[in-house]
């Protein structure tokens, strides 16, 4: 099963990358009725066969570290700066594992018994830190649940309770103290990263919670010496929580097949260009959600490095340039930061605009003749300030999280010189669900199937997609797919049938070479273009309680980082409201007045923040339609429910206009 260690060249001013072009069928039809694609480069998927593992000694996440120690040669692995100014300075593999042992032990020692029941939170930032505790986990069959800022505390409580947490691995004071906010009883001890104040340890011990240090509990486990436990490939590995949509976050779990696997055929996939004992990833997407723990798990099974930034997104440039990573993780958000940079700048005189449509048309001329390098004319010319802002020396970077326009995947390719491949996936299914192959330059799809799952598309007649036209609901069945929703086996039979197919509930579109392009979503919910989920019927409810408001229609966009509003204000009200305030005219005049447009925002806003809604959920524009949405213009169905589909074309030049000025 296991692909040859070759490696491909960085192209850092050697000799270009050469990629094979003209894949005929990226996907290929299992036997059946349901047209179930499957991965090309695993030749036993047609038969129903999935990849688990890459070699037969490490089908755990256990086991891949210690492979990844030998691979290096006790290499580097873990990199930070202490500050902005200072260069990276390195862990190297076997001190990681030391210190993940003695980190473990030292949870056992603290009450926490070996095996899959024993729960460790860790709520901190990516670092060093964060890796240490959970391979300290793993080490003693001990199952990890990452907690993140966006949760807010009352579901990072809900989390600790459900869960039934004893232990949280946490960063510094002010998590601390959030964590202490909410505590649930069965918290027990926060084990800090850095040092607290004296008022905190006051706090805790308030709330019968104590406070060590990392390091004490490592010197408690080095004095100890418990023996290790490791995990089975089946044991519970991880509980990723997703911030959920509506209501109480649900918890993923996760098994170390599943997260193996995952990254398995991910690095099938790439071939001659997956990570080696030589590459370098940049750590700054979180670590909290699957796409960042899959990419750095997979750089430790190859004995790769992983460096981490400083925290600060603003001085992420300086990251890269110190580290000088070979690959990146990215999501669109930086990458549209990238693309929008470059064309301000071009825009500010007409030599700029054609030099840089000279250079994108020269190297996309090369991407589709395969050939990948950052060495040419037009990279020393017009592309080496991006290149240098990434450190120089990236040769793969892997896309996720949220679609990416076709217009700025492209000029990332051809910008940075590298092989881009974009995935799409979930947390249910580890990450991945296809991945796009090498050598194919056209965007605006997702790639195939990988080689540990096969997905199908089935009819969804409400909104008039149908499998025999290509077109339906994703479903996944694979060694990636999640055991189910942890302690909620209601919400587990709605979303993975008796067969184990998960349905995504996003809608697909087989390309003609097999590819899948993701084109609708099942439910009333978007994602953002940072990742966020938001469902515009529960932020709608929450708007209209406002007196000002008689309809509203939310909206938001995959590409977007923010949602925007169209708002039919309650007549008599407005009427009044502008009686009292010496403003004359028609409802229409006073939809265009911008003091009405301000009250009736910071009303909804107001009710926003009353209602708890994060954020990314109030909206940051609004319009104002003087006529109602109606069964009579097509707006409404006959039960009084917003057609979504034609209120977003009705409105689109309104919704244009309002992106347009929030850019």
């Amino acid at each position: 099963m296991a692909p040859s260690n070759s490696t491909g060249c960085c192209g850092c001013g050697a000799e270009p990358i050469r990629i094979p072009i003209g894949l005929n069928s990226q996907s290929e039809i299992m036997k059946g009725p349901d047209m179930v694609r499957v991965s090309k480069f695993y030749k036993e998927a047609r038969e129903g066969k999935f990849v688990s593992f890459l070699h037969s000694d490490a089908r755990t996440l256990y086991d891949t570290f210690r492979r990844g120690a030998k691979e290096s040669n006790n290499g580097p692995c873990l990199g930070w700066r202490e500050t902005p100014t200072k260069p990276y300075q390195w862990l190297h593999y076997n001190e990681a594992l030391l210190r993940a042992k003695n980190l473990g032990s030292g949870l056992v020692t603290l009450g926490l018994a070996p095996g899959a029941k024993s729960f460790v939170g860790i709520y901190s930032v990516n670092c060093p830190e964060w890796v240490l505790t959970e391979q300290a986990a793993y080490t003693y069959s001990m199952v990890l649940v990452p907690l993140y800022d966006t949760l807010g505390p009352d579901a990072t409580a809900f989390i600790i309770k459900e869960a039934e947490i004893s232990v949280v691995v946490c960063e510094d004071d002010n998590k601390a103290n959030l964590l202490l906010e909410k505590a649930p009883r069965c918290l027990k001890k926060i084990v800090v990263i850095k040092a607290v104040k004296p008022a905190t340890m006051t706090r805790a011990k308030n709330r019968f919670v104590d406070i060590l240090t990392l390091d004490d509990v490592e010197k408690m486990g080095a004095a100890k010496g418990h023996p290790e436990v490791p995990p089975s490939k089946d044991d519970l590995c991880t509980v990723c929580y997703t911030s959920g949509t509506t209501g109480n976050p649900k918890g993923v779990m996760l098994s170390h097949e599943n997260v193996v696997a995952s990254m398995s055929a991910v690095m099938m996939q790439m071939g001659d260009q997956r990570p080696n004992a030589t590459d370098v990833l940049i750590s700054y997407l979180p670590l909290a959600h699957m796409l960042e723990r899959c990419c750095q798990n997979a750089m430790y099974s190859a004995g790769g490095a992983v460096g981490f930034f400083t925290g600060d997104m603003h001085r992420l440039t300086d990251d890269f340039k110190a580290l000088r990573p070979t690959v990146m993780p990215a999501v669109p958000r930086v990458l549209n930061r990238i693309y929008d940079k470059v064309m301000a700048e071009a825009s500010s005189s007409f030599l700029k605009r054609l030099t840089l449509s000279l250079a994108l048309s020269a190297k996309e001329g090369e991407i589709r003749r395969g050939i990948l390098r950052n060495n040419s004319f037009w990279d020393v010319l017009v592309f080496r300030k991006v290149q240098d802002a990434l450190g120089g020396r990236v040769r793969l970077m892997v896309v996720g999280s949220a679609p990416i326009s076709g217009s700025v995947l492209s000029f990332i390719r051809c910008a940075a010189g590298c092989l881009v491949m974009e995935g799409y996936g979930q947390t249910e299914c580890t990450a991945p669900i296809t991945l796009t192959v090498q050598g194919d330059h056209v965007p605006e799809h997702v790639g195939p199937p990988v080689a540990c799952c096969c997905v199908k598309l089935v009819d969804v007649p409400e909104m008039e997609y149908m499998a025999a036209n290509g077109q339906g609901e994703v479903c996944v069945k694979g060694t990636n797919v999640f055991q189910g929703y942890f302690k909620n086996p209601e919400q587990t039979a709605e979303v993975k049938d008796n067969q184990g197919w998960h349905h995504t509930g996003d809608i697909g579109m087989w390309l003609p070479n097999g590819t899948l392009k993701i084109i609708d979503r099942k439910k009333h919910i978007f994602k953002l273009s940072q990742g966020e989920y938001i469902v515009p019927d529960k932020i709608e409810m929450v708007y209209a309680r406002s007196q000002y408001v008689h309809q509203v229609f939310v909206h938001g966009e995959s590409l977007k980082s923010c949602v925007v509003a169209v708002v039919v204000p309650d007549v008599d009200v407005i009427k009044c409201w502008a009686t009292e305030n010496n403003i004359a005219g028609t409802l229409s005049v006073l939809c265009n007045n911008s003091q009405v447009k301000q009250l009736i925002l910071e009303d909804m806003l107001s009710w926003g923040r009353e209602a708890g809604l994060k954020y990314y959920e109030q909206v940051k524009d609004i319009y104002l339609h003087p006529d109602p949405f109606s069964v009579q213009n097509h707006l409404l169905t006959p039960t009084l429910k917003s057609k979504r589909p034609q209120l977003k074309a009705y409105f689109k030049p309104q919704i244009e206009d309002m992106y347009v000025k929030l850019a």
